[in-house]
């Protein structure tokens, strides 16, 4: 019996010790593992932010008319190039009713008055011809004559305008013309002929007819998040790349920061403008989106590895540098400006060394 436990227990370590060279010469098979290398090099790292937004005229104007009424012709549509006090439309003036009677009823009394003071001027003119009166008691009569005319003509006129906009000694009213006031291009017109439109006033901001721009003179407006705000200033360059020129990159320059945030989703962001400094040989629709990039900081031709080679702990950078075919060893480094891909080395290598990289698969 004891012979058969001795047996089995020597069997066991036999086994327990075959299994474990087994295990250690199949550990001893793995391949080793691989790294690939990757070397420093020079160049400019740019720190940049970038702002959303689009690019709009600097001075849009709305055409709005100083009459009430019905558009009863148009002259422009969107894209036509206008001039400082061209025509844009005309007003069909609708009259106040009211008003329009009062108007007719004066027109009548100016015609009676005028008539009566004719009859007078008449009577009198044969009496002042004969010597009978003088020319003190003529003079009154003949002024009452003149203003009766005058009357009669300021009726008239009166009717005419609440009528037709227009004086009856007038060949085309002015205020029924709706003039452009600046030189530019239409961007919109929308209203149509037959439109019903009121005038601008001090109760009413009017209807808009259309509105003129100068498209030589467009600006980026975009905002800009709080954490970036304060690094940025006026009269900064930017980058203006704009997507539907196909990313064609425009020089912009800051010239305002909101001084007062808005909460955009949650977020705080102040509203920024910058002149786009545009060449003949590209047009700039009115409404384009764009991106402006605007660069924080720059470092020029200087030693810089990748952020994926870095390795960060307890507040400090480390890289592996490569001693001989697959070994590598913890280095710390001293890093500069980044820009989120690529990072400055200050310190701790030179641009002869090997760094370990990513594993080979």
């Amino acid at each position: 019996m004891k012979t058969a436990i001795r047996t089995i227990l020597l069997l066991a370590v036999l086994g327990g010790f075959g299994y474990t060279l087994f295990y250690l010469y199949n550990k001893n098979q793995e391949p080793a593992t691989v790294y690939e290398t990757v070397k420093p090099t020079i160049r400019t790292i740019k720190q940049q932010t970038v702002a959303a937004g689009s690019v709009t005229p600097r001075n849009e104007i709305l055409i709005k008319p100083v009459v009430s009424g019905i558009i009863d012709e148009l002259y422009v549509e969107p894209g036509d190039r206008v001039s400082e006090n061209d025509r844009i439309a005309r007003i069909k003036i609708i009259p106040d009713m009211v008003n329009l009677n009062n108007a007719q009823n004066r027109v009548k009394q100016a015609k009676i008055q005028l008539n009566n003071a004719k009859q007078d001027f008449d009577r009198n003119q044969q009496l002042y011809d004969q010597g009978v009166i003088s020319k003190a008691d003529f003079q009154p009569i003949e002024i009452a004559y003149d203003n009766a005319q005058l009357e009669l003509q300021a009726a008239k006129d009166n009717l005419s305008i609440i009528q037709k906009g227009i004086n009856s000694s007038s060949q085309e009213a002015s205020n029924t013309i709706v003039r452009s006031t600046i030189s530019g291009m239409v961007l919109d017109v929308p209203v149509e002929r037959g439109f019903q439109v009121i005038e601008a006033n001090t109760f009413n901001e009017g209807t808009t007819i259309a509105s003129v721009a100068d498209m030589g003179e467009m600006i980026f407006e975009g905002f800009l998040d709080e954490a970036e705000v304060g690094k940025v200033q006026e009269g900064m360059d930017i980058s203006l790349k704009i997507g539907a020129l196909q990313n064609k990159t425009l020089d912009a320059k800051l010239e305002h920061i909101s001084p007062k945030g808005e909460d955009k989703n949650g977020a705080i962001q102040f509203k920024i403008k910058a002149e786009v400094l545009q060449d003949d040989s590209t047009f700039i629709r009115a409404g384009y989106s764009a991106n402006a990039s605007i660069t924080l900081a720059e470092r020029k031709d200087v030693l810089s590895i990748s952020e994926s080679v870095v390795e960060y702990k307890e507040g400090k950078a480390y890289v592996y540098v490569q001693q001989d075919s697959q070994m590598f060893e913890r280095t710390p480094v001293q890093l500069g400006l980044s820009d989120g891909i690529q990072t400055e080395v200050i310190s701790g290598i030179d641009k002869d060394a090997v760094l370990r990289g990513k594993e080979k698969r």
